[in-house]
Parts: structure tokens; C-alpha cells; sequence
């Protein structure tokens, strides 16, 4: 057997680099890791852990608001983007180190370089040269800034949005997913004039239906200006530094910021990923099979460079899978069927299984239990908004093959949900389970008729 410096190299250190390379090195294997930015990843220094923070931030006015009716008087209130930041910053530093920790103290060693593949087992780091007997890529993806939308270069992605100079007065998001919807939230809360773009018939595509509707019907009630099938076709800055933009329909609208959230593109140009011989799809993609292995038989891609299913905790998965299947001997498929999710909008949606539209192309009959009200907590508060339960559910099984929630706690909701819906538990052991009152979430288990059938893609009561 070749003597190798590593018996696992991973290049990239966000959720999946860094639980692959921490476990491995956990059992006793050398490992090497090398990240040339900062350890972390999208997910801990420029994506979830940061957005949520912000997106607290920005749901103080509406509860400053509604204190009222509880009794409370707020007197003046402001506040100050730069403190936002700057203790935003101070979070992600302290979560940084603890991931640094992880890794040493397991044994792992670090390499804050760039690593290129030379060939199938040897990585250039720096100005260093090791080797590897196994290669796990984990080095993400970043923001399409559409490079061929004239003036895009006066753009910023949400990598910058966290980090402005100054909170601007009115901003431009082009985009209609997740990505999009939550900063449209984040800076009209912050009290910013938000304008939405999107190309498509209605944001948030491939979600239920009742939930995209939902949202963004709250979202327009705040005030947040949503454009559905539009573009914009051009950006171009003025001499006092705000930016005209021209969209398809021809309008012309200036803005102090345009931030664009079109997609997230796989990063691997000058990877050296042709030098090892690992084949890439349309997109950049590294492409793998069922086990994250790529066509070279020593590598393997984890998380967003692989374009497959772009959430943190499914890298970890696919980390933890990787594990089992080479160092434990314990061949373990990645799993993405019913991952649970949150869109941290405001209000939230919660998320598990197949969408009402998609269970209706898949199954000959399917029963919708559906459920609109107004939160408890909305009531003396005096807020109109009002929160979604649905259970998608077939006919023939008696499965929960999908779950939605639009309201408060969403999220939290969403992840429980998850272990019912990946349990394959039927509408019936729902119907068993005893209510906690009172609750929003006791309509999931309270909803005992069908609110209406889908038989044969048509709606039937």
C-alpha cells in the first residue's frame, strides 16, 4: 500500500468538511483539513447562523407594537445597524473558534490555505504538498451575481448584505426563493423601503401553494412591495451613488441598494477537479452517486458542491453517511426524502414532505385537512395576520406525506413534524394523539374531517 501523509484530506470547512474531517479524525485516522476563509462555512459565517440573528433583529417593531395590547407602553425606540453588526460578528467569531476547537482536539490538523488537486491522491495547500489516501470535497457554493446583467457589478449578494457600512433607506431584491424572501423581511423590519423582484407567477417556488399565497400576501400587508414576473434588465449607479434600475416592463426605479439572490452556483472552478479526473455536471456540480462518492474511486463531495440538496444539515448527513461507509464498514446511502425546513419569512413557514401539488401528481387520491386562524397571540395585539396548518395525506395509506405550517414557530413545528413524516405515521395515529392546549399546534392533531379530496389531479368538495 502507497504511504500516504493523510488517510482522509478534506478540502473545505463548513458544516459537512468539518464533520467529516472531525469524526475521522475522532477514531484515530489522520486527517488534514484546509480552508482558505474562515472555518464555519456559508452556513456559520455568511448564511443561517447570522440571518436568524438578523432576522430577530428585525421582528422587535412588531413587538414593540403589540405590547400594547398586553398592557405595556414602549416609550422611544431606535436603532443602530453597526451594533447589529458588530455583535453579529462577535457570535460567529465565538462559534468559529468552537468549530476550530472540535477539530483540534479530535487531532485533526488545519490548513487556513487554498487547496488544489494535482492529481487523484495529492493536494497543493498553499505552498505546501501532501498527500491523501481519501479526498472529501465539501467546498460549497456562493451567490449567482449574474454576470451578464449589465451593471451587476453595483450589486451586492447576501454574503455583503450582513456587513453593509450603513443600513441603506431603500433596497431592490431580485430573487424568489428562501434567500430572498427572508431578507425582504429582514430589511423592511429593519425599516428599510423593500422592493421584491421575481421572474415567476409567485414567490417561493415549489413550496405548497396555500403557504407561497399565504406569505406573500402577509409580506405585501407590511408594507414590502412584491413585482412577480419581472426582471431586471439593467442596473446602472449615479454620481450620487444610488442605483437606477430598468426592468422588463420598462419601468425605471432608483434604489440605494439592488441585492441579488437568482440561485447559489457550486464552487469549484480552480479545484484542479480535471488534474484528479472528477467529472462535473452543467453547473459546476461535482457529480456523485448514492454515497457521495464521485467517479474517482478515492473521492468523494459532500454538501452544496454537489448541487444536490442545498441545506446545512443535510451536509452533515452526508458527512455522517460517508463515515459509516468508509470508516465503519457500514455502507449507508444518503437519504433525501422528507427533509424537514423553515423559510425564517415573517410570518414563518415550516416545512416536511410533499406539497399539496406534488402529492396530487403522485397519488390517485389524496385528502387535504387544512386549517386558517388567528393566533392566540395575535388576538390583543390587534394583528390581522393569520397562521396555516395543513396535512396532506394519502388516501389509500392513510400516510401524512406532507406536513405545512405558516405562523409563528414554524420552524419548531416543522422539526418535529419531521419525525412523524419520516416515520410514515398515518392520519389516524394523529387523530389518536391527545391535544396540548392551549396551542397553535394542537390543530395538527385536531383536524379529524377532511377540508377536501383530490381525486385524479381534480379538486373533489
Amino acid at each position: 500500500m502507497a504511504d500516504y501523509d493523510f488517510d482522509l484530506f478534506v478540502i473545505g470547512g463548513g458544516s459537512g468538511g468539518v464533520r467529516s474531517a472531525r469524526v475521522a479524525a475522532s477514531m484515530g485516522k489522520r486527517v488534514g483539513i484546509a480552508e482558505e476563509y474562515r472555518f464555519g462555512g456559508t452556513c456559520v459565517i455568511r448564511g443561517c447562523v447570522p440571518k436568524k440573528l438578523y432576522v430577530y433583529a428585525s421582528q422587535f417593531p412588531e413587538h414593540f407594537a403589540d405590547a400594547a395590547g398586553y398592557g405595556w407602553t414602549v416609550g422611544e425606540t431606535s436603532f443602530d445597524w453597526p451594533t447589529l453588526v458588530a455583535n453579529k460578528e462577535k457570535e460567529i467569531t465565538r462559534l468559529e473558534g468552537l468549530y476550530r476547537k472540535g477539530l483540534e482536539n479530535a487531532g485533526a490538523r488545519l490548513f487556513e490555505a487554498r487547496a488544489v488537486l494535482l492529481d487523484k491522491h495529492t493536494v497543493q495547500v498553499g505552498s505546501e504538498t501532501v498527500t491523501a489516501e481519501r479526498i472529501v470535497i465539501a467546498t460549497g457554493a456562493r451567490p449567482n451575481m449574474h454576470p451578464d446583467l449589465p451593471g451587476s457589478e453595483h450589486c451586492i449578494s447576501s454574503n455583503e448584505a450582513f456587513d453593509l457600512p450603513e443600513l441603506p433607506r431603500s433596497i431592490a431584491i431580485e430573487g424568489g426563493g428562501y434567500i430572498a424572501v427572508e431578507f425582504a423581511n429582514i430589511f423592511h423590519g429593519l425599516g428599510v423601503e423593500t422592493t421584491l423582484i421575481y421572474r415567476g407567477k409567485e414567490i417561493l417556488s415549489r413550496f405548497d401553494g396555500d403557504l407561497r399565497r399565504g406569505v406573500h400576501e402577509a409580506m405585501a400587508a407590511k408594507g414590502i412591495r412584491i413585482l412577480c414576473q419581472e426582471l431586471i434588465t439593467r442596473v446602472e449607479k449615479r454620481p450620487d451613488g444610488q442605483l437606477d434600475v430598468t426592468l422588463k416592463s420598462g419601468g425605471t426605479h432608483t434604489f440605494d441598494r439592488v441585492m441579488l439572490a437568482i440561485g447559489r452556483v457550486p464552487n469549484t472552478e480552480g479545484l484542479g477537479l480535471e488534474a484528479a479526473g472528477v467529472k462535473t455536471g452543467p453547473l459546476g456540480e461535482i457529480i456523485v452517486d448514492e454515497y457521495s462518492r464521485t467517479n474517482v474511486d478515492n473521492i468523494w463531495a459532500l454538501g452544496d458542491v454537489t448541487n444536490r440538496v442545498q441545506l446545512t444539515p443535510v451536509a452533515i448527513h452526508e458527512a455522517m453517511c460517508f463515515i459509516e461507509t468508509e470508516f465503519k464498514g457500514n455502507p449507508t446511502p444518503v437519504d433525501h426524502e422528507d427533509i424537514a425546513t423553515a423559510v425564517f419569512s415573517q410570518p414563518e413557514i415550516g416545512t416536511v414532505g410533499l406539497s399539496e401539488e406534488a402529492a396530487a401528481a403522485r397519488y390517485p387520491e389524496i385528502e387535504i385537512y387544512r386549517a386558517s386562524f388567528r393566533p392566540m397571540r395575535n388576538t390583543l395585539a390587534g394583528r390581522d395576520e393569520r397562521m396555516i396548518m395543513k396535512l396532506v395525506v394519502d388516501a389509500a395509506s392513510r400516510r401524512v406525506v406532507g406536513a405545512h405550517i405558516l405562523g409563528p414557530d414554524a420552524g419548531e413545528m416543522a422539526q418535529l413534524l419531521g419525525i412523524a413524516v419520516k416515520g410514515r405515521l398515518t392520519k389516524d395515529v394523529f387523530d389518536r394523539t391527545m391535544a396540548v392546549h392551549p396551542t397553535a399546534a394542537e390543530e395538527l392533531v385536531t383536524m379529524y374531517q377532511p377540508t377536501y379530496r383530490i381525486v385524479n389531479g381534480e379538486r373533489v368538495g
